[in-house]
């Protein structure tokens, strides 16, 4: 059986392997291993979000690692009223979302570019650190990624759907 960083690696999620295996402490959980990869900036569409950071604020770091199509995503307005409502620009169309967090934002743009096979999936590993630790993955590598123990997502069922409908 592969390793977690030769999995890693032959998925072209990880930046510099000998730097990989000195993040990763023996005997702890797979999944925890990834969260600290993450958030040490070693994987390749991995994000370390400060829990603090509103979902407006994460748009362009985001749709940026999410690469093509999300590349012209545009935002146009930001309101707040009780929950923050952002208006997007989709295609000629503004959309207004309401999103109360993070993972809210995750759900909708994953949604929005479910058909776009250009455009990576976001997963969502968990937090760490006092940061939620995102990854942005090809959608073509998500069912093998979800059948290893180390990727278990928070947002796992949402992701498998993506594939099922690609």
């Amino acid at each position: 059986m592969a390793s977690q960083i030769d999995t890693l690696a032959r998925e072209r999620l990880l930046k510099d392997r000998s730097a990989a295996a000195e993040v990763i402490v023996p005997g702890e959980p797979p999944h925890v291993a990834l969260l600290r990869l993450c958030d040490a900036g070693l994987l390749h569409g991995g994000l370390s979000v400060a829990l603090g950071v509103r979902p407006d604020e994460l748009v362009g770091p985001l749709t940026l690692a999410m690469g093509g199509a999300a590349r012209s995503f545009k935002l146009v307005d930001v309101r707040e009223r009780g929950t923050l409502e952002l208006h997007v620009l989709v295609g000629e169309l503004t959309e207004r979302w309401e999103v109360e967090d993070l993972s809210a934002l995750v759900h909708n743009l994953n949604d929005l570019y479910r058909e776009a096979p250009d455009v990576r999936a976001i997963a969502v590993l968990g937090e760490w650190a006092d940061s939620l630790q995102l990854l942005c993955v090809d959608k073509r590598s998500v069912s093998r990624l979800l059948r290893q123990p180390f990727f278990a997502p928070m947002n796992a069922r949402s992701l498998q759907s993506l594939t099922e409908s690609a």
